[in-house]
């Protein structure tokens, strides 16, 4: 039986067992006798395991609606190029008269959501998770999708994230002087790259010791590869980040100030990680974690 989850702060449209049964009995027949189970709520979309190898993804506002177009679109001709399984869509479901947005079936990637998992046992897979990111972070083509919230020069971003940074937060100022040192840095001047946009600790899994995938392309865009190497932070306690950072060094040799506007990126996701911490605890428990590392750092 699924524990019901909090409801969604924004949510417009809920997908519970009977719809997505409707919406698999319509448009795909053939998966409809296997069993849904296992719901979760992301903040864009939420997601129902179907049988043992399947998923449902759907997005639950008109905002993230286009996101798993996007990831429809984009995964196909990403997912050869990366060392690391994708969620890409195996079955593509059509908007129509119960639900109004695209939605994808798509494989499930067995493993633990590493938000769930101890910060100090992420360390050995830091190196493989460096190799994704570069192998991703490679010159994008021009019609890569826009995102506006991320890989942006961090000044267009300045007025909300300042906002965003009040006295209520833990290290408020290590979280500013964070931002500022950013702000301060020289901006990123080279092509636009490859952004998964969203690689935090709830859109990777692990499965013995490894990284067995990564989830949620829906902020995929192209730009500056600080605010993916952000997740240094987010994810990695200082052994981890030490080691995603020299690899990823060998690898693409980004300067130094590729690493102070990630550092600013990942301060400026603290907030938003924080922000509702009885409906996303795992999300909560990154922003704590993040904070704690800047603050260390």
């Amino acid at each position: 039986m699924t524990t019901p989850l909090p409801r969604h702060p924004l949510i417009e449209v809920d997908v519970d067992v009977h719809l997505a049964r409707a919406l698999l009995r319509e448009q795909h027949p053939d998966l409809a006798h296997l069993p849904l189970h296992g719901r979760t709520n992301g903040w864009d979309n939420l997601t129902w395991r179907l049988g043992d190898d399947l998923a449902l993804r759907f997005p639950v506002r008109a905002l993230s609606s286009e996101l798993v177009e996007r990831e429809q679109r984009w995964l196909p001709v990403l997912a050869p190029r990366l060392p690391v399984p994708l969620p890409v869509p195996v079955r593509v479901g059509l908007p129509g008269a119960r639900y109004p947005w695209a939605w994808s079936v798509v494989p499930w990637l067995r493993g633990d959501v590493v938000a769930a998992t101890d910060p100090t046992s992420r360390a050995g897979w830091a190196v493989q998770l460096a190799d994704v990111l570069a192998a991703l972070h490679v010159a994008a083509p021009d019609d890569a999708p826009p995102n506006p919230y991320r890989g942006v020069r961090l000044v267009e971003r300045d007025d909300v994230v300042v906002a965003r940074f009040t006295d209520a937060l833990p290290h408020p100022e290590v979280l500013r002087a964070a931002w500022r040192d950013g702000l301060a840095a020289p901006s990123w001047e080279r092509p636009a790259v490859w952004l998964h946009g969203d690689p935090h600790p709830g859109n990777l899994v692990s499965r013995d010791g490894a990284l067995a995938g990564l989830l949620d392309f829906g902020d995929l865009t192209s730009g500056d590869p600080a605010s993916d190497l952000a997740t240094a932070w987010l994810t990695f306690d200082a052994p981890g980040r030490a080691a995603f950072r020299a690899r990823t060094d060998a690898l693409r040799g980004w300067d130094d100030a590729t690493w102070v506007r990630a550092r600013a990126w990942a301060a400026a996701l603290v907030p938003v990680l924080l922000a509702h911490p009885h409906e996303y605890p795992l999300m909560a428990a990154v922003g704590r974690h993040t904070v704690t590392q800047l603050a260390a750092d």
